[in-house]
């Protein structure tokens, strides 16, 4: 049995019980209902710590807390034992770190960080002796030396080449548009894929990119106003489809696009489902990045006592991206050419480039 097995065996059988924190414990912290929940033990206790924007982005850290409902739903560990925690704006890595330790002292089992800006505040913390038994994860970014983390990344330019297709199907002025909220490897992935396939289906297609800040300025995924105008500059140069990468900020490329009445291509979440009724006809796809099953199948695998270790992989062939088909009257008329493509990804007939 592995020290990780081994931890959670020991726990369970001793017949821990668990305490939720409350808001006067640690202010950042909420419950995964958000509302208290109920009691209850399921001998493990799970923590997750936000990304920029934070829950309610509509995006990538939304798909996180759908994750952690998960959790409660199916593996039927309480409300009470799990917790999320929302970024502060502006914060530092020395911040993240504090409240990595905090979640840690107070009895997390599971602690979870979402988004590569936790890497050297993960490393560091996991790293020392009084956490060696605490089972951590980290989305987006690759930590190898931590026999306690485990990364969960994806392949979102496999997801993005598929919606770059989409965008140069359906765009009508030849023109489309790619906002990123960070430039960062993670994000060039996005336009990497994105423009690749967009090419593949018009060589000729004019595309303008664009990124809200440069690191370490990460307001960049959480500034709708900039994300607004921004893609407005892209609407008045012509393009008719853009696709975000921007957390937050996609929010004011959503209402810009709207605005204009052209089309927008949603990122991580499926945003059709969650864009403001009169928004939702412009979405016409997402590239969906499966965060919420990252997280959950993390949690079970450690409440099993066979926690994931080591880097896992979420791509096209295991359904941990793909493209959204909500809005069928959007997206109906080139499904049956987006889901080649697809094949042919999964087949290894085309190879997706992570860089620009």
């Amino acid at each position: 049995m592995n020290k990780r097995a081994a931890k959670l065996a020991s726990a369970t059988a001793a017949g821990v019980l668990t305490l939720a924190l409350t808001a006067c414990d640690n202010p950042e912290g909420g419950d995964a209902q958000g509302d208290g929940g109920g009691g209850g033990d399921d001998g493990i206790r799970v923590g997750l710590a936000y990304d920029v924007g934070g829950r309610g982005d509509k995006s990538f850290n939304d798909s996180a807390y759908r994750g952690l409902q998960q959790v409660e739903e199916e593996l039927g560990i309480s409300s009470d034992n799990i917790q999320d925690f929302e970024p502060s704006e502006g914060e530092s890595d020395v911040d993240k770190e504090e409240r990595l330790k905090n979640m840690a002292d107070q009895g997390f089992d599971v602690i979870i960080g979402v988004g590569f800006a936790y890497t050297q505040p993960m490393i560091n913390v996991a790293g020392e002796d009084a956490y060696s038994d605490v089972d951590f994860a980290i989305v987006d970014s690759e930590i190898t030396d931590q026999d306690n983390v485990t990364s969960l990344v994806f392949a979102e330019e496999e997801a993005s080449y598929l919606v770059g297709a989409a965008a140069a199907l359906k765009t009508e002025e030849d023109h489309i548009g790619f906002v990123g909220g960070v430039e960062t490897p993670l994000i060039h992935k996005f336009e990497a894929g994105y423009v690749a396939g967009a090419q593949e289906i018009n060589p000729d297609v004019e595309i303008e990119t664009a990124y809200l800040t440069q690191p370490p300025d990460m307001s960049g995924f959480s500034d709708p106003a900039t994300g607004r105008s921004t893609a407005q500059g892209q609407l008045d140069q012509g393009a008719d489809v853009i696709y975000h990468a921007a957390g937050a900020s996609g929010n004011g490329v959503l209402e810009a696009v709207a605005g204009a009445e052209k089309m927008f291509i949603g990122v991580d979440s499926d945003q059709y489902k969650t864009a403001p009724e009169d928004q939702k006809q412009y979405v016409i796809t997402s590239a969906v990045k499966r965060v919420d099953t990252a997280v959950f199948e993390f949690v079970e695998s450690v409440q099993n006592g066979e926690a994931q270790s080591g880097i896992q992989r979420f791509d096209l062939a295991s359904g941990g991206v793909g493209y959204s088909t909500s809005n069928e009257d959007a997206i109906s008329d080139v499904q049956d050419r987006l889901d080649e493509l697809k094949q042919q990804i999964v087949d290894g007939e085309i190879e997706v480039p992570s860089e620009p």
